[in-house]
């Protein structure tokens, strides 16, 4: 996977994960895509279609994905198109992108607005993703601290 940022960019904040992380996939388009990958989706014509994003910026996300070795590009059945799959490391994004949907049903929609659901193979919502500590207990920003490193 390559790491780096793309010429004459450099790290939001180099010993931060989560600065990196969103350097790498925080843009809203990334992260939609990301969404759909999960969802399903694998051709170019899907994610455009779903998304409704330009072609142009669709093009470059998907470039800057597979480079960032979040999902992997093949040539289709066809063999003029590709697919896109996401990687383990696409994957490993699950527990954030349900971590966010989640903070979304709670704090972007009003009490009794409509919205998309998550649910598992057996149509049950998934439950409340906390962190939590080593005994088992809920976590929160006031019992945990960055460690900054040298």
């Amino acid at each position: 996977m390559d790491v780096s940022l793309a010429a004459g960019s450099a790290w939001t904040d180099p010993a931060c994960p989560v600065a990196r992380t969103v350097d790498l996939i925080g843009d809203r388009w990334s992260l939609l895509i990301i969404r759909d990958a999960m969802d399903g989706a694998t051709a170019f014509t899907e994610f455009h279609q779903r998304l409704g994003i330009a072609r142009n910026i669709l093009t470059d996300r998907l470039r800057k994905l597979v480079e960032h070795g979040i999902l992997d590009k093949s040539a289709a059945a066809d063999g003029r198109r590709h697919t896109y799959r996401l990687t383990e490391a696409g994957h490993d994004l699950f527990t954030a992108v349900v971590a966010l949907r989640q903070w979304g049903e709670r704090h972007a929609f009003a009490p009794d607005e409509p919205h998309s659901v998550l649910v598992d193979d057996r149509g049950r919502r998934l439950p409340e993703l906390h962190a939590l500590g080593h005994d088992g207990a809920p976590l929160s920003a006031e019992a945990s601290h960055v460690r900054k490193t040298a």
